[in-house]
Order: C-alpha cells, then structure tokens, then sequence
C-alpha cells in the first residue's frame, strides 16, 4: 500500500462508545478521513461506496484466505492456535463463502436454482402462514419481544423446510448456528473462538447424520436435490456437500434475524415513515430495500486482491487482505446524496445498496431474505397499527454480522 502511514491514520474501533447501538457516525468519520485507512487487525479498509463496489466486483480477486501474503494481516493467528489446541483442521472449508472460481461456480450451480426468485415467491404463502401463526394469539396491546417471537424462529423454520431437515434437535441447531456466525467478526477473543469451534465440530457432527439418514430417506427438499445433483458429471464431494449445508444454516438465518429485527426497529423510530407504510402497504417491497441500506444486517465484505488495486489515489498491494465496509459505502453521500442519512422507504435507487455484497459472489439467499422480511414486517404493520416500542432494543454487538437479541414491542 503506498501514500498512508498506518501509524497515524485514523482506525476503525468497534470498541468505542456508542458503537454498538450505532456504527455509522464513526463510519462517516472514518470515510472523510480516508476513505482508503488500515485495519486494527491488519489490511485495509475501504468506506467509499465506488471502492467498495469495484472491489466486490474485480476480476480476480480472492476469497481463499490462503491468498494473503501481507505481513501484516493478524486476523487469522488466534484462529489457527484455537484450532490447533482443539485438533481441529480449518484448511479445508469448501463452503462458497470461502472459495473462488471455478469452483465457486460450479458448486454455486448446483444449489442456486432453488434460491431463484420464481423459487422463492412460491414459498411465500408458507411463509406468510409461519408469520400468522407466530403472532396468533397476540392481541392489541400485548407485549412481545419480536425477535424471540417471529425474528429468529421464522428463517430457521424457512431453511430446515427447504432442506427437509427431520424433527428435533431444531433448538440445539439454532444455538451452534448462532455459535459460529460469531466467528464473522474480525476481532474475537479466544474463549469465544473455542466455544465456536466446539459449536462447528458438533453441527457437522449433527449433519454428517442426518445427511446419511437423507441418502437412505430422499425427498422432494433441497438436501435431497444437493446429494442427488452433479452438473455435467462434476457431483458435490461429501466436504463440500457438508460444508454447504453448514453455510445455508448460518447464512440464511443471522442474516434474516438481523433484517427484520434492524429493520423494524427503524421504521419505529422514524414514525412518519411507518405511517407512510401503513398507508400504503404496497411499498413494502421499497421499505425493505431501504432497510437494507439504511442498516444493514450484514455490515461489511472481505477480498483478497491478486493484483494492485488502485483506491482513492493510492495502490493496495497483491496479496493483501482488504474489507469492504459496506454499511459505509451505504450511506456515502458521494452516491445517495446529501440525505445519504435520512431514512426514506421511498427513496428512488435504494436497491443498489452492497449489503448483499456484489459480483460472483452476491449472497445467494438475497431473494429469501427480501421475502421474509417483506412478508414478516409488512404483516406486523397491518396486523397491529398501533405496534410500538415497549422498551429499550438490546444489540447483539457483533460488527459484522449487526443485529439485535431483543426488540420489546407492543402490538
């Protein structure tokens, strides 16, 4: 990296005051100092949305960890000295989030025509069903938390129908799902990291059987079509069938937690647009999208690059580990405009936010995602037009993965 002296450049703190309950004025900081700054945990950061977008979208860049040659990237030593101290292998995950082309495409190929929009519409009467049936019997007036009542159950409930997972253990799956999304974060202690791996260990563990109980018992799911699908002879490994399934637990339900809790909680605090919504549930769909860029449950993306990459003026070296701070790049208004920090459910563009990242590897769930979320706000608003805060949310305090544990509402 050439033109920053990594010693007196300001550095992103998720540790500062304040940061958990809202990021994005340090964002805002961060992105008129640099926009290009160093990592506390080695690399770089970018905060402008256009470096954002061109990483995600570069030609050749990198998501295998193994790419990284900068001496100064620190973020992986605890994970290897937990894992070493468990004798636990990390060198050989094939899960889509950690591999790139040709892989990456072939094994995208053969799970990704279940994630297609069409598909996905067609869950939507389920869908609407388990949000219907989750606040069955709240009455106006009653006090709920909305993440332990509709936020957490409802994408687990949606991902183990689409793989046709057998009942039980459906609590203790939820809980090591939840374990191991932690270990997104950049910067984890070491007692969190083994409790994580003890989490992955045991999930894998679950899932190597019910994977062989679904061998002997195929269905109509997307677990059956995952063991049963080769794309021109090229069959999923059983690592990589394995280390997919792992990947569609904690992708498709963190990520769907933290939508509907986040995006709730802002169109509460911001009542006029609630009402807008109220008035005119046809805007769902837009709601949601500005959700999405306004606070987003995924709140940044990591690249390796593999050539320079020029940024703001300066040139990232090859081999160096560099995150895309995405909930920044979202609210730049070098993009959105001088209301980049207003909350508008109506705002012309707001699709374009990255909290779906970008490129190859744009999440494959993205379309779920939209459709809980759409389905799961927008019932609440109607069902309940008086639906209010009963209490103080309480953030999860996770950087990447941002979202909340509690949202006490009252209907």
């Amino acid at each position: 990296m050439t033109a920053i002296d990594a010693t007196e450049a300001p550095t992103f703190n998720p540790f500062e005051a304040g940061y958990a309950e809202n990021p994005y004025d340090q964002f805002a900081r961060l992105r008129d100092a640099g926009p290009v700054l160093p990592s506390p945990v080695g690399g770089w950061q970018l905060f402008a949305y256009d470096d954002c977008f061109r990483l995600l979208r570069e030609p050749g860049t990198s998501v295998e960890d193994g790419n990284i040659t900068d001496d100064r990237t620190m973020r992986d030593e605890a994970f290897d000295r937990v894992a070493e101290e468990l004798g636990i292998d990390r060198s050989d995950n094939r899960s889509i989030l950690n591999i790139d082309p040709p892989d990456h495409t072939r094994l995208r190929k053969l799970v990704a025509r279940v994630f297609t929009p069409r598909a996905i519409e067609r869950l939507r009467p389920e869908v609407q069903s388990l949000v219907e049936s989750a606040i069955a019997d709240l009455d106006p007036g009653d006090a709920f938390d909305l993440i332990e009542t509709v936020a957490f159950p409802l994408p687990f409930q949606v991902i183990s129908h689409m793989l046709g997972m057998p009942e039980g253990d459906t609590d203790q799956l939820r809980d090591w799902s939840h374990q191991l999304a932690g270990t997104l974060d950049p910067i984890l202690s070491e007692d969190e990291l083994r409790d994580a791996m003890h989490a992955a260990e045991k999930m894998r563990a679950h899932l190597t059987e019910v994977i062989a109980w679904k061998r002997a018992n195929p269905a109509d799911d997307l677990l059956s079509g995952m063991i049963e699908q080769s794309d021109d002879g090229d069959a999923l490994t059983d690592v990589e069938l394995l280390d997919q399934v792992v990947l569609i637990f904690i992708a498709g339900h963190e990520t769907t937690v933290n939508l509907i809790g986040n995006g709730t909680l802002q169109l509460l605090r911001h009542p006029d647009q609630l009402e807008r919504l109220q008035s005119d549930p046809s805007l769902i769909g837009g709601a949601v999208e500005e959700c999405l860029r306004f606070d987003p449950p995924v709140q940044m993306t990591r690249r390796i690059t593999m050539a320079p990459f020029e940024a703001a003026g300066h040139t990232i070296d090859p081999g160096t580990f560099v995150m895309a701070m995405t909930a920044a790049a979202n609210r730049d208004p070098a993009r959105w405009g001088d209301d980049a920090d207003e909350f508008d459910i109506a705002r012309e563009g707001s699709n374009h936010h990255l909290s779906f990242g970008s490129g190859v590897h744009h999440c494959l769930g993205a379309a779920l995602a939209r459709m809980e979320a759409q389905v799961a706000i927008g019932t609440l608003v109607e069902r309940f037009p008086s639906l209010a805060m009963a209490g103080d949310p309480v953030h999860n305090g996770r950087v990447v993965l941002r979202g909340l544990d509690a949202l006490p509402l009252r209907a």
